[in-house]
């Protein structure tokens, strides 16, 4: 085998796994939109029953959740939470904002 060989085995190596990761980055950007229109439809809920943005209860199983699927796919836990909570503090954000906008609506004109 030439070193020409090799680097066309190398290019062309390179280029079916970044393939491969353009297209679980792509997978992985619309299950994030999924999942955000399901959280956004939490917070309108909470907004109306006036419950509150966060849920620590729940935030805390899913952690624990998450670190163990993290664990069964040989992923970091630590990462797999960090990667939570950042997801989380949007929702928060997100949730936040529905119900400062749903107060809003609810306040009369001129009140």
């Amino acid at each position: 085998m030439t070193t020409r060989d090799i680097d066309e085995y190398v290019t062309t190596e390179l280029n079916r796994l970044r393939e491969s990761i353009d297209n679980i980055d792509a997978a992985v950007v619309h299950m994030l939109a999924e999942r955000f229109k399901a959280t956004q439809q939490v917070g309108h809920l909470k907004a109306q029953h006036h419950l509150p943005p966060a849920d620590p209860a729940r935030e805390a199983r899913q952690i624990a959740r998450l670190r163990q699927l993290a664990e069964s796919a040989k992923l970091d836990p630590a990462f797999a939470e960090k990667l939570l909570n950042f997801i989380v503090a949007e929702v928060i954000r997100h949730h936040e904002r529905i119900a400062e906008e749903s107060a809003g609506e609810a306040t009369p004109p001129g009140a």
